[in-house]
């Protein structure tokens, strides 16, 4: 895919979750219990990676690069691990509000890189790769971006704790590195 172009910009780089040889995302400091955001992080690295070499990404590139996070339903693990806490009476614990906002991975994400530009995520009521490429091409057509780091994620029900911890088996992600193409 890497040369095409999607709507009217070019795929600068990407990669999946998983790829052959993945076992377990890698650990992602300040995100417990879920694989949502570990498995972002680790798509968004390997995409990046892919185009730019190590992080943070070069300047000038870097500061108007965006981040579109797209799920249609986000990090279910947590939200089905928060609901059955209280539930049962319990507390949720602090780091469950922090992680239960896609931005908080795509931010992220963002500083981990050094990109500054915008950060949005998306749930699509349609064809996720249709509307995230939308919204790619609208932050670079208002000149908001020039490229833009897009994360198609979902995760089915019970994925966190049904294989155990750090486990993914049913998560998958795809990043798309979008640029360089005709709409400004």
């Amino acid at each position: 895919m890497t040369g095409e172009t999607i709507g009217g910009l070019r795929v600068l780089a990407e990669a999946r979750w998983p790829e052959p040889g993945d076992a377990a995302p890698p650990t992602l400091p300040g995100f417990v219990h879920s694989t949502f955001s570990p498995v972002v992080a680790a798509v968004a690295d390997r995409c990046l990676t892919r185009r730019h070499g190590e992080r943070p990404a070069p300047e000038p590139v870097a500061a108007r690069t965006a981040v579109v996070l797209v799920s249609a339903a986000g990090d279910r693990a947590s939200a089905d691990h928060v609901r059955a806490t209280v539930a049962q009476g319990g507390r949720p614990g602090p780091l469950f509000f922090f992680q239960s906002v896609p931005n908080s991975v795509a931010g992220h994400v963002a500083a981990r890189w050094g990109l500054g530009g915008p950060v949005v995520c998306v749930a699509p009521t349609g064809d996720p790769l249709a509307e995230g490429t939308a919204e790619a091409e609208l932050l670079c057509a208002d000149g908001d971006a020039d490229e833009t780091l897009l994360i198609m994620i979902e995760q089915p029900p019970g994925d966190a704790g049904a294989a155990g911890p750090g486990e993914a088996p049913g998560t998958r992600a795809v990043a798309v590195l979008l640029g360089g193409g005709d709409t400004r």
